[in-house]
């Protein structure tokens, strides 16, 4: 008899929490004590808190309410609209503010970096990006971290405007555009690329018009264990992209020079909304297509990490401490932009994570 498909799941994939009712999540991230952090971007779910940490099973408001209560959408002392969340190498919590609640154009004060010290719980570092750095069509999507250079790299990934990676000192607090409108940040169009998701072509599809392509571009990004390329793909694609962060960081390296170190890593098989990577030099990628996560080992050879039909838009990745890759899954392709106007998302969104016997790149 024939060999019949299957849908048989890879991996063992564990439900660390279940968001039951309230906003989708998109980030997730892990201190090195196993305190775990989420957001809810203000994509048009009722938002009480962007920022919050699981406690005893529940999200509550992180580091407090104030935080999470701006006065407007240039308010550089609140958090507006929260994309991702991140635990440097020095177990801090950075949170990427994007200063852009419904994708609305930014204002300045709106997107910005924040610190908190997990050992007390409160912001020591807040840094504003300039109007010539989060321009007013940006969108922050993800950041990593090298401390070697005291530096985050952070990925535009705007379907209004130019797409590039940021570049921000730590130290100084300042920060500036690289790979501004490359074509390795940019989006794919059909139909050279046209991604599908549970059975339908992913694309927006308002109640009143056209179907229109999804043009988010650079989004998910990671940094190699050596520090050495930064790995970034837009959504709209299946390839995925390196470049020199020696380059990105170095300041007197010319924007050619640095666009010289691009390098095409190839077609990744579908889209990925997350990248990451681990102390053994692999890279994971969300496969939102697939209901998957891979992993490019440092041979170059692709495997699966997980497959499970419960990994309904595979979002964000973090590597954590006790050996295991954390994944938000929050259905984002059945929000109703994409579903004709009609909402089709179900209760629960999940925190999942999977075994991986390796801890995070800690480049400090």
């Amino acid at each position: 008899m024939a060999n019949q498909p299957s849908d048989a799941t890879i991996g063992s994939l564990e439900t660390v929490h279940t968001f039951d009712d309230g906003p989708m999540p998109t980030g997730v991230s892990v201190s090195a004590a196993g305190r775990i952090f989420v957001n809810y971007p203000k994509w048009g779910d009722e938002v009480p808190f962007t920022v919050a940490e699981l406690r005893d099973g529940v999200a509550v408001p992180f580091p407090d309410q104030a935080w999470n209560s701006p006065a407007g959408d240039d308010d550089a002392k609140a958090f507006v609209s929260v994309q991702s969340i991140v635990v440097d190498p020095a177990d801090r919590l950075w949170v990427l503010d994007t200063g852009s609640p419904l994708f609305q154009p930014t204002r300045p004060g709106g997107p910005k970096l924040v610190c908190v010290d997990l050992s007390s719980d409160t912001v020591v570092q807040t840094i504003v990006f300039e109007p010539d750095v989060a321009l007013p069509t940006t969108y922050l999507n993800d950041v990593r971290f090298d401390l070697r250079r005291d530096v985050a790299f952070i990925t535009d990934s705007s379907d209004q405007g130019p797409n590039g990676i940021i570049v921000v000192d730590l130290a100084a607090g300042t920060a500036w555009r690289r790979l501004h409108d490359h074509p390795s940040t940019k989006a794919e169009q059909p139909p050279a690329f046209l991604p599908v998701v549970e059975g339908a072509p992913f694309l927006e599809r308002p109640a009143d018009g056209p179907a229109k392509p999804v043009l988010m571009g650079a989004d998910g990004i990671a940094i190699g264990a050596d520090g050495d390329r930064l790995y970034y793909c837009p959504l709209a694609s299946r390839h995925w992209y390196s470049v020199s962060a020696g380059a990105l960081a170095d300041r007197s390296v010319g924007d050619a020079e640095v666009a010289a170190t691009v390098v095409d890593e190839g077609d990744k098989g579908g889209v990925s909304d997350g990248l990451e990577t681990d102390d053994q030099g692999r890279l994971y990628l969300t496969h939102g297509e697939h209901n998957a996560i891979l992993r490019r080992l440092p041979d170059g050879t692709l495997e699966t990490v997980v497959h499970d039909p419960r990994l309904l838009w595979p979002d964000t990745m973090s590597v954590a401490a006790d050996g295991h890759l954390y994944v938000t899954a929050n259905q984002l392709h059945r929000q109703a932009k994409y579903q004709g106007g009609t909402d089709r998302r179900q209760y629960p969104y999940s925190l999942f994570r999977v075994p991986i016997g390796a801890g995070p790149v800690r480049l400090v």
